[in-house]
């Protein structure tokens, strides 16, 4: 193959990764600092300027614990940058919880909306609104329409939105919306803490995390840790987030027996 031929091919094939990935090659990322996750989205990390779904599975659709957490750690960097608006259904997030997760509470903007097309509403002014850096939002889903007006606003400003899938009061769910406009779409769930070696008690909190879908990258799936969490020793790194291990379709261990003294 000649050289010009081989650039244009490369130079198609760069295009094609761009509409993949939402159009903008030259986008931001905010990377995990771990080639086993960065490698795997577009960019070398989690893409900015758009909008991530992040659920959870049995009780989490409604109590949204684990979601709400991970979601925290993720929009953390961020909010050096600027506000961080989360527009909730149920007043019920707790600030100094946050605070335990490294997230500065004094860039926290809580808004409680009323149903759910004023959820979307108020993060699409959000994200649209200067010095607001991300924009986190409770819903149950977004259709195809309302995820494309998201993503409208994340390009005005640049800023980043975080969709997290939740029924906070319970009841039967809605007909899944088809289709989503989502950067990337992630399952979180708790996983069993572990203390540090030689030691007793509590370790960091831990995350069995699934990358369910990725625009211009590949899924996958980790168990990852919190680390130093409700630590007063925080170090500024890239991200909040470390990868304890990759879990693929692979079980977590069940915890050994308790046995009795002899």
């Amino acid at each position: 193959m000649s050289d010009f031929r081989a650039g244009r091919l490369a130079a198609m094939r760069a295009k094609i990764a761009a509409i993949e990935a939402g159009g903008r090659p030259d986008s931001e990322s905010l990377p995990f600092g771990d080639l086993r996750i960065d490698g795997r989205l577009p960019g070398g990390g989690l893409p900015l300027g758009r909008w991530h779904e992040i659920g959870g599975a049995g009780m989490e659709v409604e109590t949204a614990a684990a979601p709400a957490a991970f979601t925290a750690l993720l929009a953390a960097p961020l909010a050096k940058r600027g506000e961080v608006v989360w527009v909730l259904r149920r007043d019920d997030l707790c600030a100094p919880g946050l605070l335990g997760l490294g997230f500065p509470p004094e860039r926290l903007i809580q808004v409680c909306a009323r149903d759910e097309a004023e959820a979307l509403s108020v993060m699409e002014d959000a994200l649209s609104t200067v010095g607001v850096a991300a924009v986190v939002g409770e819903v149950e889903a977004a259709d195809l329409t309302a995820g494309r007006r998201l993503q409208l606003a994340c390009e005005k400003r640049c800023a980043t939105g975080f969709l997290i899938l939740r029924r906070p009061y319970g009841g039967q769910a809605r007909r899944e919306a088809t289709g989503s406009a989502a950067a990337t779409r992630w399952r979180i769930a708790s996983a069993p803490s572990e203390p540090p070696a030689g030691e007793f008690g509590l370790g960091s909190p831990r995350f069995r995390v699934e990358l369910e879908r990725c625009r211009g990258g590949r899924t996958g799936a980790w168990l990852m840790e919190a680390a130093g969490a409700y630590s007063w020793e925080k170090t500024d790194v890239a991200h909040p987030l470390r990868l304890v291990a990759e879990l693929g379709d692979r079980q977590l261990a069940p915890a050994p027996p308790l046995r009795l003294a002899g």
